[in-house]
C-alpha cells in the first residue's frame, strides 16, 4: 500500500511538477560591477529585455549589478565553473589573454567608429579565438568607455603631475605599468572598493569613464577631474564556453544575436552620457581641466615598447589597429 502511494506521488510529480518547473525556465545569471545608473547596468538591462522577449519560457536573463556576484576576477572564475552564466569584463580580460592588452595602450582607439573597425578586423578573427582557448565565449563587444583621471591633490595636465599620486587602477597589469611609467603610484583594486578608498584617503585618485565616475558617486569624494581620455576600454558580454555549448542551440542563437544587436544601444547611450555627465560632475563641485594629451602620448612610448616586447604578435596587432584609423 505504501509503495502504491509512492508510485502515485511519483507519477503526479512527473505529470504536474515537471511541466511547472519547465514553464519557469532556466535562469541565466548576468553579473557585472556597474552601479545603478552606469552604462554597464543600462547595457545589461537592455540586453536582458531583448533576449527575454525572444526566449519566452525557455529561459530568462536576470541581471545582478553592483558586484553582487563578486568582482571581475571572481565572476570570470565563476564563468569557468559554470556557477554564473554571463559577465561583462573589460580591463580584466588582459589578465586572461595577454593580447587583449592592446586595449590598454594609450590613445590607440580614436573613436567608436574606429573601434567598430577594430572589432571586425581584430577582435573577432584574432582575439575571440584566443579567449575560447582559455574557456570563454565572447558574445559581443560593448563599451566601458574613454577614461579620465580624478584625484584629490591637484589638476593633472602632464604625466609629471602624477608623480606620487596614489592611483587606483582596474585589475589589469598593463594599466598598472602605464601609470608607473607616467610616475604615479598605481594599485589594482576591485571597483566595489574604490569609493571607500577615495573617501578614506587610501587612494588619492582613480581613472574611469564619466559614467562610471558619476554612477559610483566619485564626484562626492574627489576634487579634480582631468580630461586625459588616455584609454578607451571595450567591454565584452562573456560566457564560459562549456556552459554556452551546453545550452540548446536556439537559446545560444538568441543570446549571441541579441548581445550583438544591443551594441548600437550601448554606443548611443554612451555618447549621450558623455555629453551629459561631465556637466553634472562639474556641478557637484569637481574642478575640470584639460590635459596635455601630446605630453601623455610622448610619455606612452615606453609602455608600447614593453607590450610589444612581452606579448608575441602585439606589435602586429597595434600596427593593424593603427591602419584602421
Amino acid at each position: 500500500m505504501k509503495l502504491s502511494r509512492l508510485l502515485i506521488a511519483a507519477a503526479a510529480f512527473a505529470l504536474f511538477g515537471a511541466p511547472a518547473a519547465f514553464a519557469q525556465g532556466l535562469e541565466i545569471k548576468f553579473g557585472h560591477v556597474g552601479a545603478p545608473g552606469s552604462l554597464f547596468e543600462a547595457s545589461a538591462q537592455e540586453f536582458a529585455k531583448r533576449a527575454n522577449a525572444k526566449l519566452g519560457t525557455q529561459a530568462k536573463v536576470v541581471v545582478y549589478g553592483a558586484s553582487q556576484l563578486g568582482d571581475d576576477r571572481e565572476m570570470m572564475r565563476k564563468l569557468l565553473l559554470g556557477t554564473q552564466d554571463i559577465s561583462l569584463p573589460s580591463t580584466v580580460m588582459t589578465s586572461i589573454v595577454d593580447e587583449f592588452g592592446i586595449f590598454e595602450m594609450p590613445y590607440l582607439v580614436k573613436d567608436r567608429e574606429h573601434m567598430k573597425r577594430i572589432e571586425k578586423e581584430i577582435v573577432w578573427p584574432k582575439l575571440s579565438p584566443l579567449a575560447e582557448k582559455k574557456g570563454y565565449k565572447i558574445l559581443a563587444v560593448w563599451e566601458n568607455g574613454f577614461r579620465h583621471i580624478t584625484n584629490n591633490k591637484h589638476p593633472i595636465v602632464t604625466p609629471d603631475d602624477l608623480k606620487g599620486i596614489k592611483l587606483r587602477t582596474p585589475q589589469g597589469k598593463w594599466r598598472v605599468k602605464m601609470f608607473q611609467a607616467y610616475g604615479a603610484n598605481p594599485t589594482a583594486m576591485a571597483f566595489s572598493e574604490v569609493f571607500t578608498a577615495l573617501q578614506t584617503g587610501t587612494m588619492d585618485g582613480q581613472e574611469n569613464p564619466f559614467v562610471q565616475i558619476y554612477s559610483a558617486k566619485f564626484q562626492e569624494v574627489q576634487k579634480y577631474i582631468s580630461l586625459t581620455g588616455h584609454v578607451y576600454t571595450p567591454a565584452y558580454p562573456t560566457m564560459g564556453l562549456k556552459k554556452f555549448e551546453s545550452l540548446p542551440a536556439d537559446v545560444r542563437k538568441v543570446l549571441e544575436n541579441e548581445a550583438k544587436a544591443t551594441q548600437a544601444f550601448v554606443y548611443q547611450q554612451a555618447a549621450k552620457l558623455d555629453g551629459e555627465l561631465l556637466g553634472k560632475i562639474k556641478a557637484a563641485g569637481v574642478k575640470v581641466n584639460e590635459a596635455n594629451k601630446d605630453a601623455f602620448v610622448k610619455a606612452s612610448a615606453a609602455i608600447y615598447k614593453e607590450f610589444g616586447d612581452a606579448v608575441k604578435g602585439a606589435s602586429d596587432l597595434i600596427a593593424a589597429a593603427n591602419k584602421l584609423r
